[in-house]
């Protein structure tokens, strides 16, 4: 079931964007009267799994999920088709139509994928405000779950002061982010300021662990489950642990400690039972282990019982405009800021670059609205953001070309478009190889 609701979430979020990016060329196409041939979610390679015509056009599904396209009259695109191109040119067709049009048309598609996150953006701040925990609440520090950051010089406890120079105010789900693409981080530890320099091949050392945070806020160590054969039936589902053998364990992270060091001994503790402090003994496995499958609090039983201060942000519809249109930017420059690390060889990043398999796994195996409109935001600008590419395959690749022939007043030759076409058809379906063979390979690997 798990499965159905992730695939669920991935084809309804693939697919709209897929239709509404070609919208965007087939709309402008349609107001300066050029021919659209089709208009087809997922690619039809010899077969569609349905299609009708309506007026000129063809409109239809295909078989093969990796996009979806719009054929207009007269442009020379993926379908290289070269013998409506070698007759005269035609007054409904692309290739007829004033650069500016043409210009117009192309842009459509990445155009609308930015407004759609932007619009996004707007309607999630409107809808569920903004949730997090203040930074200065986080007296006793952060919790680094993944070794990488470690070994870069930042420990459980530390506080994060700024990231870059820039203070963080609010500990929320942009800051792990911010912690990715850091390269220097102002940390305070035991009262005492220290910078610390990020290394260059950072990504390419958090590839190695499977953690997905960095960073979180310390959490208690709740009893989720006690296992069959556990020898501490003392314990409790919903136990939070207090202290073991006499030493405070308010936070997880304290009490892995503690275990670690008494591996093998039976030890005094004491539990956080239906809100009343209750001591009993425990017996700490050769591993450091009690026996039992820790669990989680949601955020409001951590508030109640004082760890965190929870903050909700409400936005009303007029608020939440400008607060959406300054996620959507800050999203966007992140994004080209990630891109930038990719093609920067040093940083290793192009080992972290996914394919189908890598969006699919950051759907949720629940369903959830809020994170399925904040993928689908993230997805949307990334997508206009790699059409922008210029790559003659792309929406860009054409993009480059317009405004070659606007400003030279030379249009490019059908010959040198075809075979621009061809190279950039071949350098997509490498980079596409690359992506899924990443996923591949981590599957593989992990």
């Amino acid at each position: 079931m798990d499965i159905v609701i992730k695939l669920s979430q991935f084809l309804l979020s693939l697919s709209l964007l897929i239709i509404l990016h070609e919208l965007g060329h087939f709309i402008p196409a349609k107001l300066f009267k050029t021919r659209v041939e089709k208009f087809y979610l997922f690619f039809d390679v010899k077969y569609s799994l349905f299609k009708k015509q309506i007026g000129e056009t063809v409109y239809g599904i295909g078989w093969l999920p990796l996009g979806g396209y719009v054929k207009i009259s007269g442009m020379i695109d993926e379908s290289m088709d070269k013998e409506q191109m070698a007759l005269p040119p035609q007054p409904w067709e692309f290739r007829s139509k004033p650069a500016w049009q043409r210009l117009i048309i192309m842009l459509g598609g990445v155009t609308v994928n930015f407004i759609l996150a932007f619009i996004i953006y707007i309607g999630m701040a409107y809808a569920y405000g903004d949730t997090y925990v203040a930074n200065a609440d986080l007296k006793d520090g952060v919790w680094i779950t993944n070794p990488a950051l470690e070994k870069a010089g930042i420990k459980t406890g530390d506080k994060i002061i700024s990231i870059d120079g820039h203070k963080i105010e609010n500990f929320d789900d942009d800051t792990n982010l911010k912690v990715v693409m850091a390269k220097e981080i102002l940390i305070e530890r035991n009262g005492q300021q220290q910078a610390i320099k990020i290394p260059t091949d950072f990504i390419d050392d958090l590839s190695k662990h499977e953690k997905s945070l960095l960073i979180r806020p310390r959490m208690p160590f709740v009893i989720g489950s006690v296992q069959a054969d556990s020898p501490n039936t003392s314990l409790k589902p919903k136990d939070l642990l207090i202290t073991l053998n006499g030493q405070e364990a308010k936070y997880y992270d304290q009490a892995k400690v503690i275990l670690n060091a008494n591996k093998g001994k039976t030890i005094p503790a004491v539990v956080l039972r239906d809100l009343k402090q209750t001591p009993i003994t425990v017996k700490v496995s050769d591993k450091g282990t009690l026996g039992v499958v820790s669990g989680g609090l949601d955020i409001k039983s951590l508030e109640k019982l004082g760890y965190y201060k929870i903050s909700t942000k409400e936005y009303s519809l007029a608020e939440s405009i400008p607060v959406g249109l300054e996620k959507g930017k800050n999203k966007l420059v992140d994004y080209g800021k990630q891109l930038k690390m990719i093609f920067n060889p040093e940083t290793k990043a192009y080992k972290q670059v996914g394919g189908f398999a890598a969006i699919y796994n950051i759907f949720p195996d629940s369903w959830s609205w809020e994170a399925f409109w904040s993928i689908t935001a993230l997805l949307s600008i990334m997508l206009g953001v790699m059409n922008l590419l210029p790559i003659p395959a792309l929406d860009g690749g054409h993009v480059m070309f317009l405004l070659y022939e606007i400003i030279s007043g030379k249009k490019p030759s059908d010959k040198f478009l075809e075979n621009a076409q061809m190279v950039g058809f071949v350098l997509l379906i490498t980079l596409l190889l690359f992506a899924n063979g990443n996923d591949i390979y981590k599957a593989i690997v992990k």
